[in-house]
């Protein structure tokens, strides 16, 4: 049996490179987006030349009604879904005293309300299948609770994330169904990219938190839940 992803922010980015491994892992694949059609059909096209099936689906996450729709449009178009990957997330690297209330809310709804509109709304999916693994990108630094002046509301969001995914890994894993978070540092795509604070010296691929991603989501992982897996380079040891 082929399993069915759903993976948000798709279209290209981290986003992307997460629906192609999934699809190269055998996994049936939506490709969300918002505003990217054409980057996100590419990519199913993509994907269905590994030999999977592959949807583009279109939402606004910042609407939470919104969210839960994707979620069961993709169930709906799939016929099931066993894996969600909660990607999006907008980010803004600004001075505290300069962040506005728009960027603060923009912050928590785009990274914190999307993925728990979008997790509520998979777990009765999950659980009526007994099988389910949820995904969610974090931030490396995040777990430790890193002071980051620049990204205060990003990193508020962020460790949000954390404290949700861990609460739904506890309540859910009698139910087959795994919770854990993937954190990136900094990525070859990232806005800012510190380097130096990097003991490996080097940005990350985003072929390596794709793998981490497939990891958690496959069906041998079952044991590993409520866990946050730095792809970070050594980045706050």
């Amino acid at each position: 049996m082929r399993r069915a992803a759903l993976v948000t922010g798709a279209a290209r980015g981290i986003g992307r490179g997460i629906a192609l491994a999934l699809a190269a892992a055998g996994h049936d694949v939506a490709v969300h987006y918002r505003s990217s059609r054409a980057e996100a059909e590419a990519v199913c096209v993509e994907a269905a030349a590994l030999g999977v099936e592959a949807v583009a689906l279109q939402a606004d996450l910042s609407d939470r009604s919104a969210a839960r729709r994707l979620v069961t449009d993709a169930q709906a178009r799939l016929g099931r879904l066993d894996v969600l990957v909660n990607n999006v997330g907008n980010y803004v690297f600004t001075p505290f005293d300069e962040l506005t209330d728009a960027q603060w809310d923009d912050m928590l709804e785009s990274n914190l309300s999307a993925t728990f509109a979008t997790c509520q709304a998979a777990l009765p999916l999950m659980r009526a299948q007994g099988y389910g693994r949820i995904v969610n990108l974090g931030y490396a630094g995040a777990q430790q609770l890193v002071a980051r002046p620049n990204l205060v509301a990003y990193a508020i969001a962020k460790t949000g994330v954390i404290i949700l995914t861990r609460s739904i890994a506890r309540a859910e894993a009698a139910h087959g169904i795994t919770a854990n978070v993937v954190a990136p540092g900094v990525i070859e795509n990232s806005l800012t990219q510190p380097t130096r604070e990097v003991p490996a010296g080097r940005v990350g691929l985003v072929e390596e938190v794709s793998r981490s991603v497939v990891f958690l989501a496959a069906e041998q992982s079952a044991y590993v839940t409520g866990q946050v897996v730095e792809v970070a380079g050594g980045w706050n040891l």
